[in-house]
């Protein structure tokens, strides 16, 4: 008699096939892969490779042994759900399991899934599984460091107290150092505990701030590079300057008024350098890192994304916080550099989407990006993006000009000669402010000449006609 064979599809990253409990061991390796890789899983015994089922004899010894292997080799421990599964005329055995206590290990070895295979798992990935799960990130922070009360920079101290206070969430009155870190919980007697030495000290102890700026678009050749140690305080600032500095900006006018306006929102570029101080991790070896293309700004941190997590789920702000380094995240919130609900990624996005700046939050096994793409860099192509950029580029010229020119009216209420005109606009050049600005101004009858008479005097004032005829 012929039997149809039954296939039940190809296994998956969470569902795995075993022929026989002949394969105990490698059973374990699947199980613990996937619970690393999503938590849940199943696998089947009586089944080949490609879904064919081939059925297990199945007694009641055979059932323990699954249950004693699980229970004896995966680790943390988890409580599979075991039962018998009938296809046709042949039995499998089922294992149905669960576990969020990653990372798990099978005969002492993590591995996790990756399509249908069971791979060893990195150092770094376990590492951080092992951080997440135990918080044993707390272990570094409240670790003794070398440094004392003495290697406090001062002037960051004070900063830092003067926030604090301002924010209303130092409410005590003392301001001896040793006092306030110890009320901070960040010092045993008189040194400092890893976390108030990372935030304070110049003393180098694993923070290093990397900065390259890039000639075009890709990694191939750099304008400037630099290294930076010291405090988190002192970094943090170091970082928002080197960007406002390499920024591009633009100037509205208004009524006798002129706001100079940066292409990323600036609240946005703070709490991503906080951030990415805030969420490190401070024993990885790696640096803090800023980079500058001519179409984007990526700030980098040495710190893996909690796992299972998505920088959307943050974004809408359904995530409870998971505190990488909770020491140095409390201090932070003391001075309002930093809030405690996992806010960050959804004020930063909210923030470029106000400004109409796009950003993009990249999770690579190393680490967390946040992308800010500079003004007139969508993801265009060829003539199409050339056709964009050109237009945009024209009609934010035409418009800035145009408030340039309302605004040099307003302020013309009032006679005013060339070299004030000059410094109101920000131009230094007289042909460009002559060609561009005085002469169309003139040749319309907009403004007019105190001296008329005498057009090339020194003492020459100019004055708005509209406004004079207004006043009349």
């Amino acid at each position: 008699m012929i039997v149809a064979l039954v296939n039940i599809g190809s296994e998956t990253e969470q569902i795995e096939y075993k022929k026989s409990i002949g394969e105990l061991k490698e059973a374990m390796f699947s199980i613990a892969a996937i619970l690393n890789k999503h938590q849940s899983g199943e696998l089947y015994f009586g089944v080949k490779n490609d879904g064919t089922v081939i059925g297990q004899e199945i007694s009641d010894e055979s059932l323990r042994k699954v249950s004693q292997a699980i229970g004896n080799h995966i680790k943390p421990a988890i409580y599979p759900e075991i039962t018998i599964q009938q296809f046709g005329d042949r039995q499998t055995i089922l294992v149905r399991f669960e576990g969020s206590r990653c990372p798990y290990l099978a005969y002492n070895v993590p591995r996790i899934r990756v399509a249908d295979e069971d791979l060893v798992m990195d150092q770094d990935t376990y590492d951080s599984m092992i951080r997440q799960r135990d918080n044993i990130d707390y272990s570094w922070e409240k670790r003794v460091s070398k440094y004392t009360i003495d290697d406090v920079n001062e002037d960051a101290f004070a900063e830092y107290l003067r926030k604090a206070k301002e924010a209303g969430r130092i409410d005590f009155e003392d301001i001896d150092v040793k006092t306030v870190l110890d009320k901070l919980e960040l010092t045993e007697g008189n040194y400092l505990l890893n976390a108030g030495a990372a935030l304070f000290c110049d003393c180098g102890i694993v923070n290093e701030l990397q900065i390259a700026k890039f000639a075009s678009d890709e990694r191939l050749t750099f304008t400037d590079i630099r290294r930076y140690s010291g405090s988190v305080m002192e970094l943090k600032k170091k970082a928002e300057q080197y960007i406002i500095d390499a920024m591009d900006w633009r100037v509205e006018f208004g009524n006798l008024t002129r706001k100079e306006i940066p292409e990323i929102p600036l609240d946005a570029i703070r709490e991503a350098i906080t951030n990415s101080f805030g969420h490190r991790m401070f024993d990885s070896g790696q640096s803090n890192e800023i980079t500058i293309f001519k179409n984007r700004i990526e700030i980098y941190n040495p710190g893996a994304f909690p796992a299972n997590k998505t920088p959307e789920s943050y974004v809408v702000g359904n995530q409870r916080p998971i505190r990488r380094n909770p020491l140095i995240a409390r201090t932070l919130y003391y001075s309002k550099d930093m809030e405690s609900f996992a806010t960050g990624l959804k004020r930063i996005k909210d923030a470029c989407e106000k400004a109409g700046c796009r950003v993009e939050f990249q999770t690579p096994d190393d680490g967390f990006v946040v992308v800010f793409y500079r003004h007139g860099t969508q993801k265009l192509s060829g003539t199409a993006q050339k056709t964009a950029q050109k237009e945009e580029t024209t009609a934010q010229k035409t418009a800035q000009k145009e408030e340039r020119l309302n605004a040099l009216l307003e302020y013309c209420k009032e006679p005013r000669d060339r070299d004030e005109m000059m410094k109101f606009l920000g131009i230094k050049h007289r042909t460009t402010f002559r060609s561009d600005y005085l002469n169309p101004l003139l040749d319309e009858g907009k403004i007019a000449m105190t001296m008329p008479d005498k057009p090339r005097s020194k003492n020459q004032k100019f004055y708005s006609e509209t406004m004079k005829k207004r006043t009349c």
